[in-house]
């Protein structure tokens, strides 16, 4: 059974039918995506979405030239807020991450161009995928995280970048009886590739 037909609880089936796969080409929603994963490490994306809201109070809404800012100060504020995750080392990843993304920036233009620009601008579609046989990672999320990780990114290994392809629409993995899946080849730019150094 794939996710779309799956029953989910309200949160993960907004998200699903209105967020996830859906390509993304505005920063501060990458940056968003990128520090979910980082908070998610370890724990279940359900939970990530209980305490987006919190997240977002957290971290000014995700803007990233603000928490670029952050010092001590903000990381002890950020720790002692009612139902935040309490982990200092992902608070203080997430508060590097952004550094890190506007040293992108600088360099790209957007952090869109830079992490777009490894797919040719163009959603892909792996052969098998949609009939559920989807990696944790495979080739493309292992040399990003690779080249984020050399940028000065953390908390950013390849399982967890492939995640971000999947959510920020760089990877098409619905399900082909999602109806998502459908709207996404109809509507967005995608290539067809084989599977690639999956595992």
């Amino acid at each position: 059974m794939s996710w779309c037909t799956a029953e989910l609880p309200p949160l993960d089936r907004a998200y699903h039918d209105a967020e996830w796969g859906i390509p993304v080409h505005d920063d501060r929603r990458q940056f968003e995506y990128v520090s979910l994963e980082v908070m998610q490490c370890g724990l279940s994306w359900s939970l990530m979405l209980k305490r987006r809201a919190v997240f977002r109070r957290c971290f000014d809404r995700f803007d990233f030239t603000k928490i670029a800012k952050y010092t001590e100060r903000d990381v002890e504020r950020i720790l002692a807020t009612k139902d935040m995750i309490r982990s200092r080392p992902k608070v203080l990843a997430i508060i590097n991450n952004a550094r890190a993304f506007l040293r992108v920036r600088e360099e790209f233009g957007t952090f869109s161009k830079y992490i777009w620009g490894f797919c040719g601008g163009r959603t892909i579609l792996y052969a098998g995928h949609a009939k559920g046989r989807v990696p944790a990672a495979n080739g493309l999320s292992t040399a990003l995280s690779a080249d984020l990780r050399r940028r000065g990114f953390k908390f950013l290994g390849p399982v967890v970048v492939y995640s971000h392809l999947q959510a920020c629409g760089i990877v098409n993995d619905h399900g082909d009886d999602c109806p998502r899946y459908h709207e996404i080849l109809r509507d967005y730019p995608t290539v067809r590739k084989k599977r690639d150094a999956e595992r």
